[in-house]
């Protein structure tokens, strides 16, 4: 095959060739050299640089600032350093594509507010940072399919979210994206993340991807998809006529319960995805399945705490309540007041659907309530709890002063020196005051016979609870 304008320049061009090299070589001779053995095609109002497969280890500092396309594939760049793009403002198309980048300097692309198209795949990329593409503003297209990438920061799109058409995350190692970001790519055509590791789409990610045509998930591990406009758009549901949208997810370990018969019911003329999971429906192929296959189970409270839980005021109690079902039944619980119980000061409910009380209050007394649900229903186990008041200990009445001299007063008298000196000693202090913690110092008093602790009392600005903490007589208040 006859070498074409940018072929290598090791090779030797026919004859015919040569006036028309000579007058590429003439044309970027006017602005800045053409780097060695790199090739450029000065034709106005454009300047293209061409330097693939020319063994390149860093990014020729000799570039033309004005270079409108710039190809440097088949390289062994290993980082993309903050100057190596400086100034390029009229650079429309940079292709890095298979080098062994795996660093890329914050600011690094800064400059380039014209370009439209960014490759990076096939590079050894692991993460990608917000600051990396700063000032991408004008950005259609990115590619950064078959690096190493395992994580996206949520902020990393944040300059192209209304430009983006194509993003390509392909053959990386991406467990989670940063969904409410694609979620507003409004101008998004093709969604390409197949092969990766993602086990979960946030629901209502595609609601205003009105433009998608392209969806591929395939491979991932995916157990489901959440119901979305997006695929009911393709069915011809809505008012308007039907998008073209090819939507590619097999090759996941798809669990064929209720919760996709949704999908089920759309018209696909494919039936290459096929189920991994209940049991019965193992290989199946999902387009074959019969919607009344699609099956989900109630909960089942399989474990919970007693009938009836005893506890001293201020100490912790544990409620246990276990569930199972299909899909996985999640546990809330109510108090006995009728609120849904969260993670609070007090409060925390565990992933097993453990309730942990820290610190009981007499209005804890009564009916805890645990809820299991799931698609296909709901269960309830009452519990009982008993919080036991501790009682008061009133302290023995004091010997009265001795009649020749009168006693002290917490009263500040102006006639009496040193009566303001006396009150500010008697005080209630805080301090070291921090967002969770304080210090409580107050005077040392003549020792009492009986009194065995002291009793702490203060309310929880998080949800206005009433907290008691006991500190023993013998110990640092705290």
């Amino acid at each position: 095959m006859a070498p074409g304008p940018f072929s290598s320049a090791l090779l030797s061009p026919p004859p015919a060739a040569l006036p028309f090299l000579l007058l590429l070589w003439a044309g970027a001779s006017r602005g800045q050299p053409c780097p060695g053995r790199c090739i450029c095609q000065n034709v106005a109002p454009t300047l293209t640089m061409l330097c693939a497969k020319t063994g390149l280890l860093f990014v020729p500092p000799a570039i033309d600032r004005r270079v409108v396309e710039l190809r440097l594939t088949d390289n062994f760049i290993a980082a993309v350093r903050r100057r190596d793009f400086a100034n390029m403002t009229s650079l429309v198309h940079l292709t890095l594509s298979r080098n062994t980048i795996g660093q890329v300097a914050a600011g690094a692309f800064a400059d380039l507010r014209a370009l439209r198209a960014l490759h990076l795949d096939s590079n050894r990329l692991a993460e990608v940072r917000g600051d990396q593409l700063r000032g991408l503003g004008n950005l259609r297209h990115l590619i950064l399919g078959n690096n190493q990438i395992r994580r996206v920061e949520s902020a990393a799109f944040d300059a192209f979210l209304s430009t983006v058409e194509d993003l390509d995350l392909s053959y990386n190692n991406l467990e989670a994206l940063p969904w409410e970001a694609v979620g507003q790519m409004v101008n998004l055509n093709t969604l390409t993340l197949d092969h990766n590791l993602i086990d979960h789409i946030a629901e209502g990610t595609f609601v205003q991807l009105h433009k998608l045509v392209r969806l591929d998930m395939t491979s991932n591990r995916l157990h489901k998809l959440p119901p979305d406009g997006l695929f009911l758009r393709s069915q011809g549901t809505g008012p308007k006529p039907p998008t073209p949208l090819t939507v590619s997810f097999g090759g996941n370990p798809l669990h064929c319960n209720c919760e996709l018969l949704w999908l089920r019911r759309l018209t696909r003329e494919d039936d290459l995805e096929t189920c991994a999971t209940p049991e019965h429906l193992t290989d199946r192929y999902f387009w074959s399945i019969p919607e009344e296959e699609f099956l989900c189970e109630p909960p089942l409270i399989t474990r919970q705490a007693g009938g009836r839980a005893l506890v001293v005021e201020g100490q912790a109690v544990s409620l246990r309540c276990r569930a199972v079902g299909d899909p996985e039944p999640v546990v809330h619980w109510v108090a006995p007041d009728g609120r849904l119980l969260g993670n609070s000061s007090r409060t925390r409910v565990r992933g097993d659907g453990t309730l942990d009380v820290t610190i009981t209050t007499l209005r804890d007394s009564g009916t805890f309530t645990c809820i299991a649900s799931n698609a296909a229903g709901e269960a309830t186990a009452p519990v009982e709890v008993c919080v036991v008041p501790l009682p008061l200990m009133a302290p023995p009445p004091a010997a009265p002063p001795p009649l020749t001299e009168p006693g002290s007063s917490d009263i500040a008298t102006p006639g009496r020196p040193g009566a303001n000196d006396s009150t500010a000693e008697r005080r209630l202090v805080a301090a070291e005051l921090t967002s969770n913690s304080v210090l409580i110092r107050w005077p040392a008093q003549r020792p009492v016979p009986g009194i065995r602790m002291y009793q702490v009392q203060y309310n929880s600005s998080v949800d206005d609870s009433l907290v008691y903490r006991w500190v023993t007589a013998n110990q640092k208040p705290a």
